[in-house]
């Protein structure tokens, strides 16, 4: 059977090293997108460096095409790409913040949907995860503009599962409560980290989804929220 090749984008983030490693491990040739990244990131031959943005949909398209050029096809995205900020009141939230939150949490994900998409209802399969955030569906104080745009990622994601049902293709998104990444220690140095995900729950969910044993399994919304539940 030809590899799978999957497509990760931030694969050098917190998240992103940990599916990265786990798809690597789990037999995928596995293509990382970030803006920095370098084949060096990981240590391993069935790894890609692809040092790329998703900032415009010509950037996403280039990425693709460039991936599709290499190996033929993409199989499975693992979209990871993602970002906070904020800190204030809905009332006290300026629209640079607004739009920053919509930018990173939701243009990005579009922008590669509609790069990768096309190839894949052409090849008659392929499978989408997408990170998504608990604030979501349990949306707190402070946070408006971030629950608002992880909101969007969640229905974009599911409408992508709806339109290509016909076309052998999975999306399904994945809402873990904060992650124990060194991004979110040097943020909340006081916190409870006891109570966080670990990435490689939130990765090895990615790689189930991603095999044949998640074939059935599209338009979900999975929480992963810990011992914080």
């Amino acid at each position: 059977m030809a590899a799978k090749i999957a497509l990760v984008t931030g694969a050098d983030g917190g998240l992103g090293r940990s599916v990265t490693t786990d798809l690597l491990e789990a037999g995928f040739m596995v293509v990382g997108l970030a803006p920095k990244i370098q084949t060096s990131t990981f240590d391993h031959p069935h790894f890609t460096a692809l040092p790329a943005r998703l900032d415009s949909l010509a950037a996403a398209m280039s990425a693709v095409e460039t991936t599709i050029a290499h190996f033929g096809k993409i199989d499975v995205l693992a979209h990871l790409v993602g970002g906070f900020a904020g800190g204030q009141a809905v009332a006290e939230t300026d629209d640079a913040t607004f739009q920053r939150m919509f930018d990173m949490n939701v243009n990005g994900a579009f922008h590669i949907l509609r790069a990768v998409l096309p190839h894949m209802r052409k090849a008659g399969a392929g499978r989408i995860i997408a990170i998504g955030s608990r604030a979501a569906e349990s949306p707190g104080a402070s946070v408006g503009a971030y629950s608002a745009s992880k909101a969007a990622l969640v229905s974009l994601i599911r409408t992508v599962a709806i339109e290509n049902k016909d076309a052998g293709i999975t999306a399904n998104v994945i809402l873990p409560g904060t992650m124990d990444t060194p991004a979110n220690r040097k943020a909340m140095p006081d916190a409870d980290t006891s109570q966080w995900v670990q990435p490689a729950s939130v990765a090895s969910l990615i790689v189930w989804l991603a095999g044949e044993a998640g074939k059935d399994v599209t338009s979900a919304v999975i929480p992963v929220y810990g011992r914080g539940l």
